[in-house]
């Protein structure tokens, strides 16, 4: 009966090896020379401010949204690619409008500057 859990254990114990391995080397091997631009905090590339209620410049928050809109319609390429063969000439031609309409609304934001950064 616990023969049949084997297998399971085995890949437990080389999981957590594996991911706990390169953890372990690199504070055994990795050279400690912290500096005051090593230890500084770092947000969102400007120093670190003293006021939580500080306002962001609204640019970050547009990068940030484009970023997830662009990629999670990216991330339907995937499961389209994978059953392409059964879907056949219609899913094809549906996903090439898919496509289409993300490329214009890729090349309206950069004609809009919204990918600029000044």
């Amino acid at each position: 009966m616990l023969e049949n859990y084997f297998p399971i254990l085995l890949f437990l114990i080389l999981g957590i090896f594996f991911g706990l391995m390169p953890l372990v080397m690199g504070m055994m091997m990795a050279p400690n020379r912290p500096d005051a631009a090593k230890l500084s905090p770092y947000e969102c590339g400007f120093e670190a401010f003293e006021d939580s209620r500080m306002k962001f410049d609204v640019r970050f928050y547009l990068v940030a949204i484009l970023f997830i809109i662009f990629d999670l319609e990216i991330a339907f390429l995937f499961p389209w690619a994978v059953v392409l063969n059964e879907i056949g000439m219609f899913g094809f031609i549906a996903m090439v409008i898919f496509l289409g309409i993300l490329v214009i609304g890729f090349i309206y934001e950069w004609k809009k500057g919204a990918l600029e950064w000044e």
